[in-house]
């Protein structure tokens, strides 16, 4: 619905100027994806919510899943899913221990973070597993031929892809589908690990920008005492994928924006590139 009704019927007329440098007098906002005003941005987030929650819904009523299974890192996309979940399973009816949030730390896993998806799957009465993965990446990095001294991109994706194959396997053993937690802007990016975190049985953030999914959080955590205080925690917490080891001190070292760029940015030139057509030229400006 963003595209207008066509009509071949213009009349086209060649006109030249000069081009020349203006005072840009127009307002755009810096986040075009979140309303401006709390009220509106409680009405959007409201019903960017019920279209995940209802999508999944329907999705586990079709395939008659028996369970939902969430790789629960302590972050921004894997915490707006585990909600989205809840939510689908009480329209559904269903116990919310239906749902299987896996935590599976490893060489870059902070106290923080881990702590953060136990406390959050705790609140929300769902089904906790703490899968440590450190063995079984080592075990492949000796197959493979990789040094534990090497924080290289393998490094880095191995970690991703037994992530992936522990939640896949986890979904087959339990009859469920593996939800995935990846945002818009993510896969624009993409910001994945090709056959690890970029795959999984239904998607729920895939249509939502990075910006919004921080104030969809908010919106949780507003709206929830109950979860307040960890999602708070959560919202405070750097976005990182974890996957090099923490600092001496124990906080993340891997900051995804230090390395991909401010998602303020990334979802301005979506929205004017996706949504307005706007060229690089135009945006950037």
């Amino acid at each position: 619905n963003t595209f207008s009704s066509f009509n071949d019927s213009y009349t086209y007329i060649d006109i030249t100027s000069d081009e020349v440098e203006t005072k840009l007098t127009r307002y755009f906002a810096s986040h075009p994806f979140v309303p401006s005003s709390d009220g509106e941005l409680n009405k959007r987030a409201e019903k960017i919510i019920e279209l995940q929650a209802y999508g999944l819904k329907k999705r586990l009523e079709h395939t008659n899943a028996k369970s939902a299974v969430i790789g629960l890192s302590g972050g921004l996309d894997s915490t707006l899913a585990l909600l989205v979940t809840v939510k689908a399973m009480d329209l559904l009816a269903r116990d919310r221990k239906d749902i299987i949030a896996i935590t599976m730390p490893c060489f870059g896993t902070t106290k923080r973070t881990k702590s953060n998806a136990e406390l959050l799957a705790t609140a929300l009465g769902v089904s906790f597993r703490d899968i440590n993965i450190k063995k079984s990446v080592e075990s492949h990095f000796n197959d493979i031929g990789q040094s534990l001294e090497e924080f290289d991109v393998t490094y880095e994706n191995v970690q991703a892809r037994e992530r992936t194959q522990v939640l896949m396997d986890v979904a087959n053993k339990t009859g469920g589908l593996v939800i995935g937690t990846g945002d818009l802007s993510e896969l624009a990016l993409g910001w994945a690990t090709y056959n690890g975190d970029h795959m999984s049985m239904y998607a729920v953030n895939a249509s939502v920008p990075k910006t919004l999914v921080r104030y969809l959080v908010k919106y949780f955590a507003d709206k929830d005492p109950s979860v307040s205080s960890v999602l708070y925690d959560i919202l405070a917490t750097p976005v990182s994928p974890e996957l090099l080891p923490s600092n001496e001190d124990g906080t993340i070292s891997q900051v995804t924006e230090d390395l991909v760029g401010p998602y303020e940015l990334h979802d301005f030139f979506l929205y004017y590139f996706v949504r307005h057509s706007f060229s690089p030229k135009k945006i950037k400006r």
